[in-house]
């Protein structure tokens, strides 16, 4: 039976666990060929011998998404086998314990933004020419609701993705005359470690899995979607369209 990304290369970053490493199965159930960066070795060796057992393969990445010269040589890689890239999920990110916005520490705010934000833009400027080379590019980067909604206590986080956001919308309007699509997607709370450590009052049996958010990125993902510009919302079900008037 035909597969959706049969022949496609897909890049995943915080791919050893939670959304990230259901991600990165769904696209290899799907057909294509995963390219898992994260720092946990063990937890991309998981990933793998999942991926095998579904009958797929994977090419995994031990990389902190801080190196920006590491970010560099996997997009020389990719251009040296493969000549493009079809797929990119901006997934990584990282969460301190909520605090006061004049009580965070200097140090957490400079890591949230250089792996929320930061990276996420070298990502786009290493890996920019290898999407537009694809005949059907597509780049989904995960946010939150805490972008676009205030709350207290995660200012840094907030402000973190309230700038992906911002980076992500402008990449998006910059392709439309192209074959590439960018959308950003908001998952809501989601039965994950970082949540756990966000709310560790709610109940995780409450909340969505990992694997049932991954099932609404993966058509994102595909040639079939037309949508660009917009961010999808997993409990609304829905795109929301973000873009501001010309």
């Amino acid at each position: 039976m035909s597969k959706p990304l049969s022949d496609r290369v897909a890049l995943v970053t915080g791919a050893s666990r939670g959304i990230g490493a259901a991600v990165a199965l769904e696209l290899a159930q799907a057909g294509a060929h995963v390219v898992a960066v994260a720092r946990t070795v063990g937890g991309l060796e998981e990933l793998d011998d999942k991926i095998k057992a579904a009958g797929g393969t994977a090419t995994l990445v031990p990389l902190d998404i801080k190196d920006t010269d590491g970010i560099l040589r996997l997009a020389l890689a990719l251009n040296e086998r493969y000549g493009r890239l079809d797929v990119l999920v901006g997934n990584a990110g990282v969460l301190t314990v909520p605090s006061p916005v004049g009580h965070i520490d200097p140090k957490d705010w400079d890591n949230v933004i250089a792996v929320n934000l930061t990276a996420n833009w070298h990502l786009i400027r290493a890996l920019d020419p290898l999407l537009k080379a694809s005949a059907a590019g597509r780049a989904v980067f995960i946010t939150s609701a805490v972008a676009y909604f205030a709350r207290p206590y995660f200012a840094l986080y907030a402000a973190s993705k309230a700038g992906l956001d911002q980076l992500v919308r402008t990449y998006a309007a910059e392709c439309d005359n192209t074959q590439v699509r960018v959308n950003l997607f908001s998952p809501g709370q989601t039965r994950t470690r970082m949540m756990a450590t966000a709310f560790p009052g709610i109940d995780p049996e409450t909340l969505p899995t990992s694997e049932q958010v991954a099932t609404a990125i993966v058509p994102l993902c595909l040639p079939a979607c037309s949508e660009r510009g917009k961010i999808y919302d997993f409990r609304a079900g829905k795109f929301l369209d973000f873009r501001l008037p010309a």
